[in-house]
């Protein structure tokens, strides 16, 4: 006998300011497997620090050839996401990752609640989500942070883990 599909939703008027963001590691060569293997229990060990604002983590598989994993987070607000990104641990991910991407590719793409949503792309050997479809531009000035792609108010109260001089300078 058929059973009748069990529809439930959410009432997240409580989260005015959510924001979800799904991030992913893709492989590019082969020794890509060890930084994307590599880094798992130094994220799973970040989660379990319950970072403030972080609502909800969960662990993604995008395909198995070529290994792309990641994941979805979900934050009470901009604020923040922005802040846990630019403190430790992230930081020392981020500065490792822009001096050398361990042949991998990582993109983010987010989501806000109130409008907007906002990515980049590094290193992706393939174009993926937004850049299948929308104009593609470099990440310079107003594009380089998230704050700067989803036009948020305001400055950051944590400087960035890597300014954009010194990315393009590669210092």
């Amino acid at each position: 006998m058929a059973r009748k599909v069990a529809r439930r939703t959410v009432d997240l008027s409580a989260y005015p300011d959510l924001v979800v963001i799904y991030l992913g590691m893709r492989v590019n060569a082969l020794a890509g497997l060890r930084t994307v293997f590599g880094f798992r229990p130094e994220i799973t060990r970040s989660v379990d620090a319950r970072p403030d604002g972080l609502l909800l983590h969960e662990d993604l598989i995008y395909s198995i050839y070529p290994p792309h994993i990641g994941m979805r987070q979900y934050w009470r607000d901009f604020g923040a996401l922005e802040r846990w990104a630019r403190s430790e641990p992230h930081r020392l991910w981020w500065q490792r990752f822009i001096h050398d991407s361990g042949g991998t590719g990582f993109w983010h793409e987010a989501y806000f609640m109130r409008g907007g949503m906002e990515a980049i792309y590094d290193d992706m050997g393939r174009d993926t989500g937004f850049l299948k479809f929308a104009p593609q531009s470099i990440a310079r000035g107003a594009m380089f942070s998230a704050r700067g792609r989803v036009r948020a108010p305001g400055e950051s109260v944590v400087a960035s883990a890597v300014s954009e001089e010194e990315f393009y300078s590669g210092a």
